[in-house]
């Protein structure tokens, strides 16, 4: 994974205003941590940054002050409906320091005929260099026939990368495809359909009968 270069200014104001005002101003807020130093709170260039963490993990070289601090995306918050990046949370590392990290499954491939496939675990918890992660793990379910299962064993790794969970983690289950039996329904339904149609042919005749004979009366 290639590190992205980004500008940085100290961040003075803090609040719900302030970060308002910041996002107009078409900067992000950010904090920076790690290492037992004192937490940094930055503003990001929008346009970029958004851009440089597209990927998961995105890994950036902040020019504070001059400083280049290097840093690992660890949380993004973005707006629940317009889905801008609102803040970034970033985790200063070091070359040739080793981190954890959730990387995500990519399934490539196609199973046997008549075989569903289901991803059971979308990411793996791995450590990686901080400076080498990888993007994603790549698994294959080529040919696979029904009852078989990829597990976290199964996963080629790439070199440097060690998995941190249990290697027997389901991540892929192959199954036979599941078929419902629509023709008791669809039966059930158009006899409700007629029987509802019959009882208001009844009634509605009855009705209008009444409706006469009360006329008659009242006249």
């Amino acid at each position: 994974m290639s590190e992205q270069k980004l500008p940085a200014n100290v961040r003075t104001e803090f609040g719900k205003g302030a970060a308002r005002r910041a996002r107009r101003a078409n900067m992000i807020p950010g904090v920076v941590y790690g290492h037992g130093a004192d937490p940094i709170h930055v503003l990001l260039p929008a346009k970029t940054t958004t851009l440089a963490v597209r990927t998961a993990n995105a890994l950036l070289t902040l020019d504070i002050e001059g400083e280049d601090h290097l840093a690992l995306v660890k949380d993004i918050q973005r707006d629940p409906i317009k889905q801008i990046v609102e803040h970034l949370d970033l985790l200063t590392v070091r070359r040739g320091e080793k981190v954890e990290v959730d990387v995500a499954i990519h399934v490539e491939g196609e199973p046997a005929p008549e075989v569903v496939s289901n991803l059971e675990a979308s990411t793996v918890l791995v450590e990686a260099d901080a400076t080498n992660l990888p993007e994603t793990l790549t698994v294959s379910i080529e040919g696979r026939q029904i009852g078989e299962h990829v597990l976290a064993s199964d996963i080629e790794l790439p070199s440097g990368v060690t998995l941190l969970i249990d290697p027997e983690t389901l991540i892929v289950n192959l199954m036979a495809p599941v078929v419902q039996d629509l023709g008791d329904a669809e039966e059930t339904e158009e006899t409700d359909v007629d029987t509802e149609a019959v009882s208001e042919g009844a009634t509605a005749p009855d009705a209008d009968r009444d409706a006469v004979v009360t006329d008659a009366d009242e006249r």
